[in-house]
């Protein structure tokens, strides 16, 4: 199933410049690891060793924090847009 990702800016050395890409996969997880094999190095950039999503990476499926829903096991139906964000800290 086709995706479009959108890749923030200090993760788009990764994919040539680009803003958003596609993606394949049933599932987030299914995204990610297409996204990585297209993209090689930017999969440990959102993932931690022990394959979380890292803590100051937030991911979108649509309007939804992955998070807040299955995690890396939520579904990507086609035709969806994911986001991935960097957190953004300050005061």
């Amino acid at each position: 199933m086709s995706v479009s990702v959108r890749i923030p800016t200090i993760l788009r050395t990764y994919t040539g410049g680009n803003a958003e890409v596609s993606g394949e996969g049933a599932t987030l997880r299914d995204v990610l690891a297409k996204l990585d094999s297209d993209y090689p190095g930017i999969g440990p950039r959102i993932l931690d060793e022990s394959g979380k999503i890292r803590r100051f990476v937030n991911v979108y499926v649509g309007e939804e924090d992955v998070r807040f829903a299955e995690g890396l096991d939520t579904p990507a139906p086609e035709g969806t847009q994911i986001s991935i964000i960097p957190a953004v800290a300050g005061g």
